[in-house]
C-alpha cells in the first residue's frame, strides 16, 4: 500500500508534514510518498535525521493556495501537489491521498481528476465530533461539500457515513440520525422531511432526528445533514470550544489561588483538552469519490499527520470505497426496478381504462388490433426499452 501525502498542504508545511510522516513510518509496513519540490522535501527529511526506507518523494513543483479559484487552479496547475495526488490515486500508483491544502481545490480535483463513485450524486465531507462522557466520536456529514442540497444527497450521505463508521470502528449497526430543529419525526423544512422519509425507508440503522445540542452527548454514531447546516454547526462548535478554553485559561491565571488550583488540576485539564481536540481524529474523509481521500486541518502539525496516516491505512484496508460503491449500486438498482414497475403499472392502468371507456359495441368487434387490451404488453416493452437506454 502507498500513502500519498501533500507535503506542501497546510500552514506548517513541509516541516510538520515531514515530521508526521517520520513519526508514523517506523510503525507501519506501508510506503509513504510525500509530494512537493523534491529538493525541499529531501532537505527537510535530512534535517530531521530520517534514515529509514519507507518514505519516498514525488516531485511536484506547484501549490494551490486558499485564495485561488479552486476549479481554475486545478485546471491550470497540472503539476500542483493536489492534482498530482489525485492523479496518482486514479492511475493506481497510490491507494490514498492526504492533504491539508485548499478544501475547494481538493473537491474540485476530486471531481475533475478522480471522479465520483457510480451512482453518487455529490461527494460529502465527513468529520469526527467529540463526545462528552462516552467513548469514541460521532461522524458528522456533510460538513460543507454541498451548500445547496437535495434530499437524495442527504440520503446518500447517510448511507456513506454508516458504511465508513462500520468499516473504521467495527460497529456493525451504527446509529444514524438526521440533524434537525426538533427530535420529532414531522419536524423540519421540506428538504429535511423528504430526506427523513428516504432514510427511514433504507436498511441502515436510522433512528430519526437529533437536535444539535444532543450531538455532543453521543446520542448517535452518525449525524447526517446538508452541507450548509453541517458546516455552520461544526464551526460554531469549534468557536465555542476555543472561547471556553480561552476563558478557562484566563480565569485560572487571575490569582495565586487560581494558579495553584490549576496546577493541581493540570492532568484533568489535559484530558479535557484532548476530548475536544482534533489532533487524533485522523482527518476528514471526502466520501463518494473513486478513491480514498483524507482532508486534514490546514494548521495540522506532526501529531495530526501521524494519526491521519494510521487512519488512511484503515480506510484502504477496509475497502470503504468499494463498500460504498456496492451499496449505492444496490440502491440504484432497486430504484430502477421500482421506477420500471411503476411505469408498467401505469401502462396497464391506462390501457385498461381505455378499454373500459370504449363503447360496448366496439368491445365485441373481432377486429381489435388498435385498441386490443393485449396491446398493453407493447407499452410494457416500450417502458423497458426506455428504462434500459
Amino acid at each position: 500500500m502507498k500513502i500519498v501525502i501533500d507535503g506542501m498542504g497546510g500552514d506548517f508545511a513541509p516541516e510538520e508534514i515531514v515530521k508526521g510522516a517520520i513519526a508514523a513510518a517506523p510503525e507501519i509496513k506501508e510506503t509513504i510518498v510525500i509530494l512537493g519540490p523534491e529538493e525541499l522535501i529531501r532537505k527537510t527529511l535530512e534535517d530531521n535525521n530520517w534514515k529509514g526506507g519507507n518514505i519516498e518523494i514525488a516531485d511536484a513543483r506547484e501549490v494551490i493556495s486558499n485564495d485561488e479559484s479552486p476549479a481554475m487552479a486545478v485546471k491550470k496547475k497540472k503539476d500542483s501537489t493536489i492534482v498530482r495526488g489525485m492523479g496518482m490515486i486514479r492511475s493506481g500508483e497510490a491507494d490514498v491521498f492526504i492533504s491539508g491544502g485548499s478544501t475547494g481545490a481538493l473537491l474540485s480535483a476530486g471531481l475533475i481528476n478522480l471522479g465520483r463513485i457510480r451512482g453518487i450524486k455529490r461527494p460529502a465531507i465527513a468529520a469526527w465530533f467529540p463526545r462528552c462522557g462516552r467513548e469514541g466520536s460521532t461522524l458528522l456529514l456533510d460538513c460543507g461539500a454541498n451548500v445547496e442540497s437535495k434530499p437524495e444527497y442527504i440520503f446518500q450521505s447517510g448511507i456513506m457515513g454508516s458504511i465508513f463508521v462500520k468499516g473504521i470502528t467495527g460497529n456493525e449497526a451504527p446509529v444514524v440520525r438526521l440533524l434537525n430543529v426538533g427530535a420529532e419525526d414531522e419536524k423540519g423544512d421540506d428538504l429535511h422531511k423528504e430526506a427523513f422519509k428516504m432514510l427511514k425507508s433504507s436498511d441502515i440503522n436510522f433512528q430519526g432526528n437529533v437536535e444539535a445540542r444532543d450531538i455532543v452527548f453521543g446520542e448517535t454514531d452518525v449525524v447526517v445533514t446538508d452541507g450548509f447546516s453541517g458546516n455552520v454547526f461544526l464551526k460554531s462548535s469549534e468557536g465555542m470550544s476555543l472561547a471556553i478554553t480561552g476563558l478557562l485559561k484566563q480565569k485560572l491565571s487571575e490569582s495565586l489561588f487560581a494558579k495553584v488550583g490549576a496546577a493541581f488540576a493540570q492532568s484533568k485539564l489535559r484530558e479535557l483538552k484532548k476530548t475536544f481536540g482534533y489532533e487524533d481524529a485522523g482527518g476528514a474523509p471526502i466520501l463518494g469519490l473513486k478513491g480514498a481521500v483524507l482532508k486534514i486541518h490546514g494548521n495540522s502539525k506532526e501529531t495530526e499527520v501521524y494519526y491521519a496516516i494510521h487512519r488512511a491505512i484503515d480506510y484502504v484496508s477496509n475497502d470503504i470505497t468499494g463498500m460504498i460503491e456496492e451499496t449505492i449500486l444496490k440502491y440504484e438498482q432497486a430504484k430502477k426496478e421500482h421506477s420500471l414497475s411503476g411505469r408498467i403499472a401505469e401502462a396497464i392502468s391506462n390501457a385498461s381504462e381505455s378499454w373500459r371507456r370504449r363503447p360496448e359495441a366496439d368491445k365485441t368487434r373481432d377486429d381489435q388490433s388498435e385498441e386490443d387490451p393485449y396491446a398493453v404488453f407493447m407499452k410494457v416493452d416500450e417502458a423497458e426499452k426506455e428504462e434500459g437506454q
